[in-house]
């Protein structure tokens, strides 16, 4: 599995079991939880969205966009667990900035910590 730049598991370490399958997984991950920044957004969601369509929407620049689903879920004061239930139309949904989640999520420096 490659590990790109704007994956969660980024900042996993890949450990790998002594089996003759030589399998691998990764180790448990700090969740990105909410920061209250003055640019974040707030979404009052309507029917059909998606945490998917709702990267799409918020992360234009983002390369792989949708697979940021698990930001959004982390990042909502009280954690969504389940990306895959229907969003209630009327929900507030916190968005960090993209500034935030470059500078801060995926950011060098936070790297550094993990490896």
């Amino acid at each position: 599995m490659a590990v790109t730049e704007f994956s969660r598991y980024r900042y996993c370490t890949v450990l790998e079991k002594d089996d003759e399958n030589r399998t691998k997984y990764f180790d448990e991950r700090e969740p990105f939880r909410f920061v209250d920044e003055t640019d974040n957004r707030i979404h009052l969601a309507v029917d059909g969205d998606t945490w998917w369509g709702l990267c799409h929407r918020y992360f234009p620049s983002i390369p792989r966009k949708a697979g940021l689903f698990w930001l959004l879920c982390e990042f909502q004061p009280e954690p969504v667990i389940d990306p895959t239930l229907c969003i209630k139309a009327g929900t507030r949904i916190l968005i960090p900035s993209e500034r935030l989640v470059r500078t801060k999520v995926f950011s060098k420096e936070r790297l550094k910590f993990h490896h």
